[in-house]
């Protein structure tokens, strides 16, 4: 039987709160029958929905409050004036030892702001980065920074890649997985200076992962690596292109089967074939950006997503705090001296 976890829920956060928070919740109860919950919000609002779910009601506690971070709210803002907002204190229970790991779908910029503020740096790590996976070829593949740094170092790539790969055996259950570091090309001597330093100081160290060395654009479909490797900026725009590509196909496929009623009678005979194919790059099934490098653990669901897509996110801060992943991280950094040498 694995020891009880108990996560911390923002369940203000989101375009649906706080109704896919609970439900989500409910169905992370059944998927991990260890689970434990304590939901920050509006009290009232929150046993709304939590009166149909009997079973989950046996591993709640509400910690009621009026107040949340609003989307547009910046985060300077909500340092200054959010302590009492349900974002707030979701945090602030992980660091006072009520929660092991918190998820919210709420304001990106607020959450990473406050768990910077609140938790503070794994000793050894520079800058906290977002970290997520998504299918390709291959299976799946995951990628860091998705949009915490715009401009990095080669420290903080390699941090970065120490980090990923991590992640990757925690979440992906990948024994030794791939690195790579995302470039315009494959050769050593393309890319910009801090590139090429990053890849030379994990050439240097032992990393202890299997780094590849420089990967491309069209190799992160492909599933060439495990671990992709890139500053906030262009990993930021790589997923939101990925993204906008499946929606425009998707919308292509719709569109052709719906042109004649011969194309309606083909969808009739490929809908098993297309059913899989829709599962298979569902975004639900890859909801939750794991905010890597904090003295925390910190999920960030997707604004937009519904409960099934919040139960995946839920699963992601599970995995890290039952494999230990902030532990294999700290442990990883001290080993390779990065700490001491590089800081």
């Amino acid at each position: 039987m694995k020891e009880p976890v108990t996560i911390a829920l923002d369940a203000m956060g989101g375009d649906n709160a706080p109704q896919i928070v609970v439900a989500g919740a409910n169905i992370a109860r059944r998927r991990h029958p260890n689970i434990n919950f304590i939901f920050f919000g509006d009290e009232p609002e929150i046993e709304k929905h939590l009166s149909k779910f009997r079973r989950l009601k046996e591993v709640v506690e509400i910690h009621h409050t009026t107040e949340t971070v609003k989307p547009e709210d910046k985060p300077s803002f909500v340092l200054r004036n959010g302590r009492n907002t349900s974002m707030w204190w979701a945090v602030n229970s992980v660091k006072v030892g009520q929660s092991s790991g918190v998820v919210s779908a709420g304001n990106t910029g607020a959450l990473m702001a406050l768990t910077m503020y609140q938790w503070r740096n794994l000793t050894g790590i520079d800058r906290p980065a977002i970290a997520s996976f998504f299918p390709t070829l291959r299976g799946e593949t995951v990628m860091l920074d998705l949009g915490a740094n715009i401009s990095c170092d080669a420290d903080n790539l390699v941090q970065f890649a120490v980090m990923g790969e991590v992640y990757s055996r925690t979440i992906l259950g990948i024994d030794d997985p791939t690195v790579g570091l995302l470039n315009v090309g494959e050769e050593e001597t393309k890319g910009n200076d801090s590139l090429k330093e990053a890849a030379e100081i994990i050439k240097e160290i032992d990393f202890p992962g299997e780094f590849v060395g420089f990967v491309e654009g069209n190799d992160i479909p492909a599933g060439v690596v495990d671990v992709v490797v890139t500053d906030g900026f262009t990993g930021n725009i790589a997923l939101k292109t990925a993204e906008g590509t499946a929606t425009l196909i998707n919308g292509f496929v719709r569109e052709a089967f719906r042109n004649s009623f011969m194309a309606k009678i083909g969808y009739l005979f490929a809908k098993h074939s297309l059913d899989k194919l829709r599962n298979r790059s569902d975004p639900r099934r890859y909801n939750g950006a794991m905010f890597l490098g904090l003295n925390g653990i910190c999920v960030k669901s997707h604004g937009g997503t519904d409960a099934l897509g919040f139960a995946t996110a839920i699963g992601v801060a599970v995995d890290m705090i039952e494999y230990g992943g902030n532990q294999m991280i700290a442990d990883h950094i001290a080993r390779l001296g990065l700490s001491e040498t590089r800081m």
